[in-house]
């Protein structure tokens, strides 16, 4: 496992990890961890996979309201997002289910990454493998 891989995998275990909190007044509140997952996770290049990450579990909080999307496709290719937003209040609802669609040319073992940011800060990270296979007689996997 190369150091860099090893280092956003502690990252993102530690972002994640189970009973931690965000402060709020009166006390810490849940965090929702990110999960994602690739549709379909194995295709024939060239393939287009959709990719959902979604925000499970915790309270909404605006640590997670409206942040910015990075994603890595793993195959050189990354995608921003920002949002304009109206501030967070008590009845503010966060958006919990982020979903794109990537094309892959060429074949290969990618790790797709998603990353949220909030003020320019890392809230979240979580990843999903995808594999391209080449078609029958063609270079790759």
């Amino acid at each position: 496992m190369s150091r860099t891989f090893g280092l956003v995998v502690a990252v993102a275990a530690a972002l994640a990890a189970p009973g931690t909190g965000v402060a709020r007044e009166g006390g810490l509140v849940a965090k929702p961890r990110l999960e994602l997952r690739a549709m379909p996770h194995m295709a024939f290049s060239p393939a287009e996979v959709r990719v959902v990450g979604r925000l499970v579990g915790g309270e909404d909080h605006a640590e997670f309201y409206c942040p910015a999307f990075e994603w890595d496709w793993g195959d050189g290719g990354r995608s921003l997002r920002e949002s304009d937003c109206p501030p967070f209040g008590d009845e503010t609802k966060m958006a919990r289910v982020f979903s794109v669609a990537h094309h892959y040319r060429e074949p290969g073992e990618f790790s797709v990454r998603l990353t949220l940011r909030r003020a320019g800060r890392v809230v979240a990270i979580a990843s999903a493998p995808v594999r391209i296979l080449g078609r029958q007689g063609e270079e790759g996997l």
